[in-house]
């Protein structure tokens, strides 16, 4: 796709969406899923998404979806408070109200963050599991946030007790129930006035900050961030993080400036991305332009998505870093400097991740756990302490305690900027540098991905290709060594195809929520058997999908 020639240039004002017309159509217009079936609730890797310009993410949805999770906690015997939280897109705001008239109808207790405000979505995975263990009752937790997407979108997702993003069959029964919802037309929906809530004892008030701040330094080592005095610089870029960095800086003493404390639902403060579009993506440069240009004021600077379940590390000198070369350097850096994590323990990577993770766990001698991507694929390992290390290659990951218990199942943007602040502090080296280390010993990888237009039967056509779909037993020039359409790590399908080489990989999938597919493609050789790894790839995957 050809960059757009204002990428990383602050949106024109004209070019901004009009948010009094969004937040009325989020009121005004009504899902007719019979008449307009991708008006449906459909759950992807990260929850439903949509935007009410579309019809896709209204006033109706929330309430099916929120009627529905009530319905399924109730079913399972789930009887503690949810953890409700939202981030700064519009439609956060308005769907964050209609969650709660649902919810309290129907019974939940809800705790929302105390003086209202934003909360990030590790910030609810930590406080789900920190009350789980205390072995009262159960809770679990929504988050209201369709993560980097444009301001015009919205999106939701359910967090199971694990605390982490829930599993395909507890997504599917609870769309499958939603959209029941929506065809009879509400009719079994709760429903409690927006003026009544407030006289509501289920709204509970609860510090999500200081619950959350006050635990960091189990996770990462503060004291030594501090005593190095690493000089950190951090752009909220208008996410539900903003006021956490204060707390942080003053409990810790670290040497914290937050160079952008704007909350603007137009998100008219943000370069343009790539194409064009307003898009909160930590880890584009064209996005990230605002923290760049302050990159040598800063030790360390770390850029957020809206729901700050991504990082973007930019190092002094260097700048932003390639999230896949940041995984691979906090793999490395926590397998050696992490003395009571066990031996045997794993760490996972998705199977569209850099090989160059696959080379530094089999250098350190560890176990890597390849999965599909999404990271509920995580969850269940981060939970029992048999996984240290989850991360994703569009910059998510999370990682255990110091001690080896859990700390959060879902993506924590928070501590993996911390997490860079440490490495520094300790090693005395930044991220880049190692990484430019792991580069002199396994090889310079280079990665890219694409975007291709599909029908949606073509999708469904790729989603269930086999290896029999590859023809041929060469890739780029190179003997073909393996072809997965299961993830090594855990046996599940992976939606697509992933075709490997001693040199390279392609994999292709699906996208689950645009007509599209994605071709991701990693080259150890050059640019142009990268580009050959993109022409083999396209023609095989066209000759599967006819």
């Amino acid at each position: 796709m050809a960059i757009h020639p204002d990428a990383g240039k602050i949106a024109p004002h004209d070019s901004l969406v009009n948010i009094p017309a969004l937040v009325a159509a989020y009121y005004r217009q009504q899902p007719d899923i019979k008449a307009s079936p991708d008006q449906k609730v459909s759950f992807g890797t990260s929850g439903h998404r949509g935007s009410a310009l579309k019809t896709t993410f209204n006033e109706h949805h929330i309430m099916a979806i929120c009627q529905a999770i009530a319905e399924y906690r109730k079913a399972q015997g789930v009887t503690g408070p949810l953890y409700l939280g939202k981030d700064t897109h519009a439609l956060s705001e308005a769907a964050f109200g209609t969650a709660l008239e649902v919810l309290v109808a129907n019974g939940v207790r809800v705790r929302v963050q105390a003086g209202d405000g934003y909360t990030p979505t590790p910030v609810i995975s930590h406080a789900i599991l920190t009350h789980n263990a205390l072995g009262q009752d159960i809770a679990d937790g929504i988050v209201i946030t369709p993560s980097h997407n444009p301001p015009e979108d919205g999106g939701i997702k359910y967090n199971s007790l694990k605390g982490g993003p829930a599993d395909q069959d507890i997504t599917n029964w609870i769309a499958q129930r939603a959209n029941e919802l929506l065809e009879s037309e509400l009719e079994d929906a709760e429903w409690l006035p927006a003026e009544e809530l407030n006289a509501s004892p289920l709204i509970e008030p609860f510090d999500y900050i200081a619950h959350y701040v006050d635990d960091l330094d189990s996770v990462i080592d503060m004291d030594a961030i501090a005593k190095a005095g690493i000089k950190i610089g951090v752009d909220p870029m208008g996410g539900s993080g903003l006021h956490f960095w204060r707390p942080i800086a003053e409990k810790y003493n670290l040497n914290i400036e937050v160079v952008n404390d704007k909350v603007d639902f137009t998100f008219g403060f943000m370069p343009l991305d790539k194409d064009g579009r307003i898009r909160m993506d930590c880890s584009s440069s064209y996005a990230m332009q605002n923290l760049l240009a302050l990159k040598d004021k800063f030790d360390i600077s770390i850029g957020n998505d809206p729901d700050y379940d991504r990082h973007g590390i930019v190092c002094a000198g260097s700048g932003l870093m390639n999230p896949n070369a940041y995984l691979a350097v906090a793999i490395e850096y926590l397998a050696t400097h992490r003395p009571q994590w066990s031996d045997d323990i794993q760490f996972g990577k998705t199977l569209v991740s850099s090989a160059m993770i696959d080379r530094v766990v089999e250098g350190l001698g560890k176990t890597l756990c390849e999965v599909p991507v999404g990271f509920k694929w995580y969850v269940e390992g981060l939970f029992s302490g048999e996984m240290a290390f989850g991360g994703e290659e569009s910059a998510g990951a999370s990682f255990l305690r110091k001690d080896g218990s859990v700390w959060t199942t879902d993506k924590d943007g928070i501590i993996l900027g911390l997490l860079a602040a440490e490495i520094l502090a300790i090693t005395g080296k930044d991220p880049h540098e190692l990484y430019e280390a792991q580069v002199s010993r396994y090889g310079r990888p280079i990665y890219k991905r694409i975007d291709v237009p599909c029908s949606a039967e073509q999708k469904s056509v790729l989603s269930s290709l086999s290896a029999d779909s590859v023809a041929g037993d060469t890739l780029a020039g190179d003997a073909i060594t393996g072809i997965l359409t299961e993830a090594p790590g855990n046996g599940a399908s992976i939606g697509g195809l992933k075709v490997q080489t001693a040199n390279g990989w392609f994999a292709a999938r699906p996208s689950g929520t645009e007509n599209i597919y994605k071709i991701y493609l990693e080259s150890f050789v050059s640019e142009d058997h990268l580009a050959q790894l993109e022409s083999d790839a396209k023609a095989l995957v066209d000759r599967a999908l006819g």
